[in-house]
């Protein structure tokens, strides 16, 4: 995209224009929370199930949200009209706003409202082909990782102690069992049987998660929703890795090793190929 354009607190404005306080409390303490929200074609994805997330994470955090979801759904729609259209990633970041630095909440402060776009390339088929390696890692986070903050540093920690291994994400592990990946959630298959841990206070809800989740079982796939043993990822047949951007992703390779066949599972294939309609519905209009 040329010049973007992003939404900032009632105005549309280029990107290098946008400012924000050196007082706003999303910089100064991570006060606030965030969402990720896809558009195929133009075409917001699961915006409804997004917005009742970001509901869910201002509540979390005590803080109202700002808009109601039709004011959210035409401001982000205009945002990707100004913004050419296409296949993006559009992020919003809600913070509770300017004040002089205290950890108290302020009163009377108003909501910082962000939302930007960029461009939504999805996984090169090469990826796709070959799988990608991860590591498993002792899950540091808080106890409150079901909300979408903007407090993220033990996830950048843990990603890049991935990249560092060589590998693209984290599978975080807290006493003996997965909660999800620094950036994702996580699924395994064994005997054809799909699992994923279920929601909980120490995972993020993701809604591409429960997309996956909705596909396999509407196709006939045997898909749960139960705690996952870290001793079950070294003899699972398959791996995958979900969120938003990278939509399902298979693992092949963990902590050196690999994962199954090494390969790319069938039953990832199948799972790829059900989402890759259900996108291509969206961009048609057929989908919502």
């Amino acid at each position: 995209m040329n010049a973007p354009v992003v939404y900032l607190n009632g105005d549309y404005v280029p990107e290098h224009a946008a400012c924000v306080s050196i007082q706003d409390r999303g910089f100064i303490f991570g006060d606030g929370v965030y969402e990720v929200i896809p558009a195929y074609g133009g075409r917001l994805f699961r915006l409804e199930q997004h917005l009742r997330r970001l509901d869910d994470s201002l509540a979390g955090i005590r803080l109202t949200n700002p808009l109601p979801h039709a004011r959210w759904r035409a401001l982000l729609e205009e945002l990707i009209h100004r913004n050419g259209g296409g296949d993006l990633s559009i992020y919003l970041q809600v913070t509770r706003g300017c004040a002089p630095r205290n950890h108290a909440f302020p009163a009377g402060a108003a909501p910082t409202v962000l939302a930007t776009c960029s461009a939504l390339t999805g996984n090169a088929p090469a990826v796709l082909a070959a799988g990608v390696a991860a590591i498993t890692a002792e899950d540091i986070r808080w106890k409150h990782c079901h909300i979408k903050a903007i407090t993220l540093l033990p996830n950048v920690l843990l990603r890049q102690q991935a990249m560092d291994a060589g590998a693209v994400e984290a599978i975080l592990i807290r006493d003996g069992q997965v909660t999800e990946g620094a950036a994702s959630n996580v699924f395994t298959v064994v005997d054809g049987a799909i699992t994923t841990p279920p929601k909980g206070p120490y995972l993020l809800p993701g809604i591409t998660r429960d997309l996956i989740i909705e596909l396999a079982r509407e196709a006939g796939l045997s898909c749960r929703e139960a705690p996952v043993a870290e001793a079950t990822l070294s003899g699972a047949d398959e791996l995958w890795l979900s969120s938003s951007t990278r939509e399902v992703l298979p693992v092949t390779r963990l902590n050196g090793e690999p994962v199954g066949t090494g390969r790319p599972g069938p039953v990832w294939r199948r799972v790829h190929d059900l989402y890759q309609r259900y996108k291509d519905g969206l961009r048609s209009g057929r989908l919502s």
